[in-house]
């Protein structure tokens, strides 16, 4: 007598798949994601990336430090200029300030390397914001030391009335924050087929959903890393 389980349960899945020459041997090899799907819902966790060579089948497997999360996706692309393709995973949080995770890998000779880490990335770049008198806010990126202005006087009068008094001053010193990475996305800005990264980070006021706009910030390879291009601050229309 046979008895059939369901083997998806608890079982590592792959979930997603993408096909490139990440070694350098010109053939093409086998990237994927596998994790364990959580009954009834799409968070998946235990999430490890596969590389399997194409020449050899040989498998490598790495497992991400921030492993778990929602629609884990993967993208191949050339990041370092050296002509192989590199690994860039990008994985939601499901948080309510549409966090993300986000690695890039390099597997050039078969040597498996971390070129980008969102954690550290977060480390490095801090800033802060603080609610000036006359209706503006003054964002501060402590990484280049560079300064931004946003005029919020075109917010509802039930919010600027809150903060400020009749004559545009603070009631309160108030002071906003930056949200870490909540997308990166790879684009190639001089169209030389070696790809730069363009990093979303919300600046919010007193709190997540008071949104004030976005640092946008655009990195490339540069010296064995990943080094500041140029950032802008996005705002809001009205």
């Amino acid at each position: 007598m046979h008895h059939y389980y369901r083997t998806t349960e608890n079982q590592p899945n792959i979930i997603s798949f993408a096909r490139g020459d990440v070694t350098g041997d010109r053939v093409p090899d086998n990237v994927y994601l596998t994790g364990i799907k959580t009954s009834d819902s799409p968070f998946i966790q235990n999430i490890i990336l596969h590389i399997q060579d194409g020449r050899t089948g040989e498998i490598k497997s790495v497992p991400l430090r921030e492993n778990a999360g929602y629609n884990p996706t993967l993208f191949l692309g050339d990041f370092t200029g050296d002509g192989i393709d590199d690994i860039f995973i990008s994985i939601a949080t499901g948080g309510s300030g549409g966090i993300m995770y986000h690695y890039i890998y390099s597997s050039a000779g078969n040597t498996v390397k971390l070129l980008f880490d969102f954690n550290i990335y977060n480390e490095q770049y801090q800033y802060e914001v603080t609610y000036l008198d006359n209706y503006k806010v003054k964002v501060v990126s402590k990484f280049n030391s560079k300064k931004y202005l946003i005029d919020i006087s075109t917010r509802d009068g039930a919010y600027l009335s809150e903060i400020y008094d009749q004559n545009g001053k603070l009631k309160s010193p108030i002071t906003g924050f930056v949200n870490p990475l909540s997308g990166l996305y790879p684009v190639d800005f001089d169209s030389n087929n070696v790809y730069e990264l363009l990093a979303y980070q919300k600046i919010a006021g007193r709190y997540n959903a008071d949104s004030l706009g976005y640092v946008l910030n655009t990195l490339g390879w540069l010296d064995n890393r990943f080094v500041l291009q140029n950032q802008y601050t996005a705002i809001f229309g009205y």
